[in-house]
């Protein structure tokens, strides 16, 4: 039997100049950061590997730019980047490396929406004709647009617009890897890998497959090894028939800042506690009002940001059971975790890979989707996906693009501006004690994330929820529909935006206990 059980350096020593490297991992949840540094040290040490292509469906590594991607972020290591989300930082002097060689375009650096990168790996795994979709026409990955590149480095096209059967697609043409980077909990002495402790699965399974069809090799980090034969054959995840080199890292982390927790996991259930209602702020409001968007028996997905604050709000209300969520990284039901834990959920019903949640998204399983807003343009069209403010550049739109694609209602959770907003909340009213630098309903926006002709087009129903008012997106435009108590609708909401927008007939004044310290009802 080969010997599997090798040390960082010989699996680094395995990746080779020129190689397309795809890497499974969502930000530090997943990530095989172990294996990636020993990378990035080893071109250090010997200036090998070079000039590598890195596939990254979902970001892998923080926000600080510590651990992840960075770690291969080298010029003359990194040609080229495909990825789905990239980490972004807190600040601009806080962002990682990548988005410097993004911004200094000494990288040829590409955003496809997650969704499609799990399924580009399952079209080269199979050796099909490339990736034919109708996801992420009319936005920033379409071909008539930017055509997935964020930077002037990104010449070569990798989508193209095609008609197949009367109908326009996007088609992906396949990228085959060299070598897949994974990572598991435990691994037996054969190669066999489970993922007990893990908090998602991802893409691992996809990405070993089209690695190992395409001739490539398949490296996989774990925390721990056992004997042969000694893995229950329900908890294999990844066989050992597409496995060939294991690392260890024994203090592998499950997500950042989270050593190790059961529940996120899904190996056992941690009681429920109803907390208290949290302080009225901007970000409350808005959680709260859109909660009043979900009914009983939905099916929801979460976006990060203020909308991942929407269950915590649900929970506060005793009605965190009466929709059921879904996120991207494959966790179904239970308690999403905001911050750094985002992507995973406490007391999950299940956990899918995520390629198969993706394929639930893109065929409109899910009833709602409550997500955030950067940018809004003048037909309703959303930008979260790339917003340039040297030397920072944001995330990427990870799953965004694959979750607005069919879904039927859509809430925006976002304030009206940004750059040091202040508001005043309390009894019942909202006061604007300083706007912020940016207008975020504005000419021009740099990406199209959510094409806001295709929603009017498909009939979705799509809101955008601040902390001032309510706007939805009506064939006739842009129209404010609710107005939050103590919000003058001419100086601190039409005035406030770049872009016309209607007033409905019916304008209402939102429930002034949306805005109170006490329970904000349902």
């Amino acid at each position: 039997m080969k010997q599997k059980i090798v040390s960082m350096e010989e699996a680094a020593a395995c990746i080779q100049d020129e190689s397309v490297l795809t890497v499974s991992s969502s930000s530090a949840l997943g990530c095989p950061d172990a294996l990636l540094r020993a990378i990035g040290e080893r071109f250090m040490r010997e200036g090998r590997p070079r000039n590598i292509t890195a596939l990254h469906p979902i970001a892998a590594g923080d926000m600080y730019g510590v651990d992840g991607m960075d770690h291969i972020a080298q010029e003359g290591l990194l040609k080229r980047v495909i990825a789905g989300s990239y980490p972004s930082g807190p600040s601009a002097m806080e962002s990682p490396r990548i988005w410097k060689m993004i911004h200094e375009n000494t990288v040829s650096a590409y955003n496809v929406p997650s969704g499609i990168m799990f399924d580009m790996h399952r079209e080269a795994a199979a050796k099909r004709a490339g990736l034919l979709t109708k996801v992420g026409i009319g936005t920033f990955a379409d071909p008539r647009q930017q055509g997935c590149r964020m930077n002037a480095a990104a010449a070569q096209e990798i989508v193209r617009l095609v008609e197949f059967n009367g109908e326009k697609w996007l088609h992906f043409p396949n990228i085959y890897p060299h070598a897949a980077v994974i990572r598991g909990t435990t691994a037996d002495e054969r190669g066999n890998i489970s993922m007990e402790h893990e908090g998602a699965y991802l893409g691992a399974l996809d990405q070993a497959l089209a690695a190992r069809n395409s001739g490539g090799i398949v490296i996989a980090q774990v925390k721990r090894v056992c004997a042969a034969f000694s893995l229950p054959a329900q908890q294999v995840r990844i066989p050992s028939a597409l496995v060939d080199y294991v690392v260890v890292d024994p203090e592998q982390q499950q997500t950042t800042q989270t050593s190790y927790d059961p529940a996120i996991s899904g190996e056992l259930r941690t009681p429920e506690i109803r907390k208290g209602p949290s302080a009225a702020s901007a970000q409350q409001v808005i959680a709260r009002r859109a909660s009043r968007e979900l009914h009983d028996g939905m099916v929801v997905n979460l976006g990060f940001g203020i909308s991942a604050l929407v269950p915590q709000v649900m929970q506060e209300q005793g009605r965190h059971h009466a929709v059921t969520w879904a996120i991207e990284q494959g966790a179904v039901g239970g308690m999403p975790l905001t911050g750094f834990a985002f992507g995973c959920a406490v007391n999950a019903e299940a956990i899918l890979p995520s390629p198969y949640q993706f394929t639930f998204f893109q065929g409109g399983g899910i009833d709602a989707a409550l997500l955030s807003f950067m940018q809004v343009g003048e037909d309703g069209s959303v930008n979260v996906s790339k917003l340039q403010a040297k030397p920072h550049v944001t995330a990427g739109c990870g799953g965004f693009v694959d979750i607005v694609h069919s879904v039927g209602r859509i809430v925006f959770c976002g304030t009206f501006t940004a750059g040091g907003l202040k508001t005043h909340i309390a009894d019942g009213t909202v006061q604007i004690l300083k706007e912020g630098k940016a207008k975020k309903f504005t000419q021009g926006i740099e990406h199209i994330t959510f094409s806001g002709s295709e929603g009017i087009r498909k009939g979705q129903h799509v809101i955008y929820v601040t902390e001032r008012c309510v706007i939805q997106l009506l064939p006739e435009g842009l129209t404010v529909t609710e107005i939050a108590p103590g919000v003058d609708l001419e100086r601190e909401v039409l005035a406030q935006s770049e872009v016309p927008l209607l007033v409905s007939q019916e304008l209402r004044v939102m429930d002034e206990s949306l805005f109170t310290n006490g329970e904000a009802g349902q």
